[in-house]
């Protein structure tokens, strides 16, 4: 890591994170904790440049703070709605079926942008 560069530090305290990964089915389990992992192991600049995560900014959402809703893909099946704090990703939310991040409701750490017009 250069020196200055900060690490990647996770909060999974979301209850709506925490509701579906206990429920993953094991192999699930397993990926997208290996997906955690290497995150953690990463610091900013290289998640930004890493392209294994599929890194995408959710346009009509934002967290309480203003920051921008990401879209990460931990496995072939999951992706999770994420958002940067300071050194912090904070994991909103996991969806195991992919297209229902688009169902996404506003939840207590973010919202839904209206749309202008």
């Amino acid at each position: 890591m250069a020196a200055g560069a900060r690490r990647v530090r996770l909060d999974l305290n979301s209850p709506e994170f925490q509701d579906v990964f206990f429920r993953l089915e094991t192999a699930e389990l397993k990926q997208v904790v290996a997906s955690l992992r290497r995150l953690r192991e990463l610091d900013w600049s290289a998640i930004y440049r890493r392209t294994g995560f599929h890194w995408e900014a959710v346009k009509h959402l934002r967290a309480l703070s203003g920051a921008g809703v990401y879209s990460l893909r931990l496995s072939q099946k999951v992706r999770a709605l994420a958002f940067r704090e300071g050194d912090l990703l904070r994991f909103v939310s996991l969806h195991p079926d992919h297209d229902s991040q688009s169902l996404a409701r506003p939840s207590p750490v973010w919202t839904a942008q209206r749309s202008a017009g």
